[in-house]
């Protein structure tokens, strides 16, 4: 009987760490049978023959490294095919990112900033954002339909004077490939604004006041204070961006209509995986091959990309000295 009122006192716990791995038990399970099992299976297929000519299937027959050796083959003309549309999807991407993420970054320190205090951010942001919901296959229907040998743009230039009947956009490979990163800075430039501003509006604010107090001009606080800190949402934008980049393909190909023109030279990666994939001849091991080496290359410069730009993390990571200067002058 004496027990008795330690017993009482004792709290059963319980633990809800379980519950968690419970919870996402779902998610494991979607993404092991619709993402994990079918990388396996496209590295599985990447070494074997596997097409189809006519009505006659060839393989699966298992040929080793042959595939990717193929892919990695001149053509006649010298040309190996994989390097060269390997350029074309980052020469797309790169001009395209470049005003991306510059006007992304001006339109994001000019909303967050306290000195200019803009109003109706919330406007402005639905504003910039709204671009990024249209798909991108009706936005390149627009584009061609303003291009094109009937567009109102070339009517407009013919009417004026500028150009004559005989130009044609879409076969000058400066003008497509400016449409093209015209399109995807369009449709991205919003989303990384905001992705930009949450990371601003997260930095404390007394860094700034502090750098403005010790003298800095805007200047000095963007690359001494914003730009160090935001470093790491920087980051995250930039080699997201880099991977919707690799894997480049609606826009290029409605645009096109999946020739690449002018003279393939805007046929990016995934296009030319498509055309392994489209048809009645399906070449599944190649096509497996270009996932691969897709997938390989995106790791890579993810990887490096992370490990160059941490690095500038870690090395400013010192760079706001104002608001511990500030410190250590107020706890002395």
């Amino acid at each position: 009987m004496k027990k008795q009122p330690e017993m009482q006192g004792r709290v059963k716990s319980i633990s809800y760490a379980k519950w968690g791995y419970i919870f996402i038990i779902p998610f494991f399970i979607v993404y092991i049978l619709f993402t994990l099992v079918p990388q396996f299976l496209t590295v599985y297929n990447s070494f074997f023959e596997n097409y189809r000519i006519g009505l006659t299937q060839v393989g699966p027959n298992y040929v080793g490294l042959e595939n990717y050796k193929a892919l990695f083959t001149p053509q006649s003309d010298g040309t190996i095919l994989i390097l060269k549309y390997t350029a074309n999807t980052f020469i797309l991407w790169i001009i395209g990112a470049i005003p991306q993420f510059v006007i992304a970054m001006l339109l994001a320190v000019f909303f967050t900033s306290g000195r200019l205090n803009i109003k109706g951010q919330g406007f402005f942001k639905t504003v910039i954002y709204m671009p990024n919901l249209i798909m991108a296959a009706a936005f390149s229907m627009l584009i061609y339909t303003l291009f094109s040998k009937v567009g109102p743009i070339q009517l407009f230039l013919e009417h004026q004077g500028i150009i004559d009947k005989t130009f044609d956009f879409f076969a000058y490979r400066v003008s497509v490939r400016g449409m093209i990163a015209f399109m995807n800075f369009i449709m991205w430039f919003g989303n990384t604004t905001i992705v930009l501003m949450a990371g601003i509006m997260g930095i404390d604010q007394s860094l700034f006041e502090s750098a403005t107090i010790d003298g800095a001009n805007a200047w000095q606080v963007f690359f001494k204070v914003t730009l160090p800190l935001l470093m790491p949402i920087f980051v995250y934008c930039f080699i997201t961006a880099m991977i919707g980049g690799i894997q480049m393909f609606d826009v290029p190909q409605v645009l096109t209509k999946g020739d690449g023109l002018p003279n393939e030279t805007t046929r990016t990666l995934v296009m030319y995986l498509n055309r392994y994939l489209s048809g009645a001849s399906r070449n599944y091991g190649a096509a497996g091959a270009i996932s691969v080496i897709i997938f390989i290359m995106t790791g890579v410069l993810g990887f490096v990309v992370y490990k160059m730009l941490a690095a500038q993390y870690q090395e400013k990571r010192s760079a706001p000295k104002y608001h511990r200067r500030r410190q250590r002058g107020e706890n002395a």
